[in-house]
């Protein structure tokens, strides 16, 4: 109906004369107040001769609202949208009483909605149903995936999960398990699974950086007692053993991944957030989701074992092909299993890298493949044992930039109990012990933004400037995570060796932290700086925030002892470049020889 039809011509938008009741909850057609006019008849059923035609007869009007705007001509009531019935509910009701002839009806003048606006109401409650629709499907879905995840308790081996601020250390574990669909014909049918592949994640705290650390299954450790959850809910302590390979910290004994966690923590000093363990169908579905990954040899490779054979140059493998290729290790390097972490290294950073790429993150379907195959795949600790959880992990591993994702190998020598070159491997006593440090104290393995070196700047200046007398030193210790006793132990140090004769035990911290930290106000740095070259701790350990009141009543500041305290006299000043090992990073591709 056009804007005559209704009774304004003057470039009137028609949409801004219809205006929702609250009391009815009905469309009506409101004209702007103006001069007298007859009122309107009663409401009648309209003919099909009406000049409003289907579109007036749909219209809602109370009686006497309408008014002519003076200087318009007059027109008849048809005109001016008489002929629209009232609401529904008036029509219940019956027709309500017409104003007095010549007498002004009383109205409020409401309020004119844009077209724009009603056009956003109409959408609003449109995607209003569909999201209702969607969240429906999408619980459905996401149960679905819940369902997929397998999980098992890590038995008090880890962290208790990772958290969102903090670094983050993930235990991957790759099982030589032949469970799942034509995986019969690889090794030991029987097999019962061993740690075949370990990786220890460590992702930074600011999520600038990350190390792979590469364990060889073949180095000689020492796997501890391991308690262990048993089906019934009772608890089984797997008894240790001394002097065996890596690899049976899983499987062997009915040992749990938390087994393999705890030996991980005695070998390296880091103790795991969270375990993913993968299957050789983790490799075949992952690599199939994503639709495959570019992968380099730098010769051609038959290898009868691995049922790998591929020739020289880039070739893109996924399901059975990208398995072989993580299981080569006859044809490549030396043929044992250090060559063959080489391959699987170069394997991950390509996953990297293509999961990292928007023709994944972008494509709905890819995503949906990638959750579907990952949720089915991996085993995970109980930490991690929703959808929800993992995405969680997901996005905080997404920050990370490839080129700034190193991978290295626990540096290692060839055993010489062995006699035979290459059988089993013992960890180097003097490089593996930097590497553990550097990770221990988030230091990056590769060259990161500037603005790490803006942040270490910031720490070293901590240091700089002028040191207050020992005497003059005030300070409260904590034990946050060192050994029983430790706090007495320093506070007897420093008041009888180092003249800080100001100083108190004050106990358990609230919380254990990692790393020893000394919180003081900005007019106790000079007093900051004395204990810190006192203690040996670094600009990294040093908290700038306030002062606390010690038993005097007197300001002082706060030394927490973390787990990395060594003891009273012992530098705290962790490694600020990490060692010079053989690297290399998920930005880039190193063809396997």
């Amino acid at each position: 109906m056009d804007a005559q039809g209704r009774g304004r011509a003057d470039n009137i938008d028609p949409a801004d004369q219809w205006v929702l009741n609250p009391n009815t909850g009905e469309y009506e057609l409101r004209l702007s107040p103006s001069a007298a006019q007859p009122p309107v008849p009663g409401p009648r059923r309209p003919s099909p001769g009406d000049g409003g035609g289907a579109a007036g007869g749909r219209a809602r009007q109370k009686s006497g609202e309408t008014r002519q705007p003076a200087g318009e001509n007059q027109q008849t009531p048809r005109a001016r949208g008489a002929d629209v019935p009232p609401p529904r509910s008036a029509r219940r009701r019956g027709a309500e009483p017409e104003a007095p002839q010549g007498r002004r009806a009383s109205r409020r003048p409401v309020k004119k909605k844009s077209r724009t606006k009603k056009v956003l109401l109409w959408t609003g409650g449109s995607m209003a149903f569909v999201l209702v629709a969607v969240t429906a499907a999408g619980y459905l879905y996401i149960k679905h995936l819940n369902d997929n995840i397998t999980s098992v308790s890590d038995d008090g081996a880890g962290t208790g999960g990772f958290r969102k601020d903090e670094a983050i250390n993930i235990l991957l574990i790759g099982t030589d398990k032949r469970t799942g669909k034509g995986n019969e014909g690889y090794g030991d049918a029987g097999s019962v699974g061993h740690a075949d592949t370990t990786i220890l994640l460590h992702v930074s705290k600011d999520r600038s950086n990350a190390t792979a650390l590469s364990i060889p299954r073949d180095m000689i450790v020492d796997v501890p007692d391991c308690p262990t959850q048993q089906e019934d809910g009772s608890e089984k302590v797997i008894a240790g053993t001394q002097g065996v390979r890596f690899n049976t910290s899983l499987g062997q004994d009915g040992r749990t991944p938390s087994c393999t966690m705890r030996t991980v923590t005695e070998l390296t000093g880091i103790k795991p957030d969270d375990f993913m363990v993968a299957d050789f169908n983790a490799v075949k579905t992952l690599t199939e989701a994503v639709d495959g990954v570019d992968v380099c040899l730098a010769k051609d490779i038959d290898d009868p074992d691995s049922h790998l054979k591929l020739s020289k140059g880039t070739h893109k493998i996924s399901g059975e092909q990208a398995l072989a290729f993580v299981r080569t290790r006859h044809s490549v390097g030396f043929g044992g299993d250090l060559s063959r972490i080489g391959l699987q290294q170069q394997f991950l950073g390509a996953l990297m890298r293509k999961l990292k790429g928007n023709a994944t993150l972008t494509s709905p379907t890819k995503m949906l493949k990638l959750a579907e195959a990952g949720t089915k795949a991996l085993t995970v600790d109980d930490k991690l044992d929703s959808i929800g959880k993992l995405k969680d992990l997901g996005l905080e591993l997404g920050k990370l930039n490839p080129k700034n994702l190193a991978f290295t190998t626990v540096p290692v020598k060839d055993n010489p109990a062995d006699g035979v070159v290459h059988k089993t491997v013992i960890v180097d006593p003097a490089l593996a012990p930097q590497v553990f440090e550097a990770i221990q104290n988030d230091v990056s393995f590769t060259d990161v933004k500037k603005q790490q070196k803006a942040k270490k700047d910031a720490q070293a200046a901590r240091l700089k400037g002028t040191k207050a007398p020992a005497s003059e030193v005030r300070v409260r210790i904590l034990n946050g995570g060192a050994e029983t006793g430790s706090a007495q132990a320093v506070l007897s140090w420093l008041q009888n060796n180092q003249g800080v004769s100001k100083s108190e035990n004050d106990g358990n911290a609230p919380a254990e932290l990692t790393r020893t930290t000394l919180e003081y106000a900005p007019d106790q740095a000079a007093q900051a700086r004395r204990l810190a070259a006192i203690m040996g701790l670094s600009g990294a350990a040093m908290k700038p925030g306030k002062s606390v009141t010690n038993a005097q009543g007197l300001p002082a500041m706060t030394l927490t002892l973390g787990k990395d305290f060594k003891g009273a006299g012992v530098s705290l000043t962790p490694p600020t470049k990490a060692p010079s090992v053989e690297k290399s990073t998920a930005d880039k591709v190193k063809c396997a020889s």
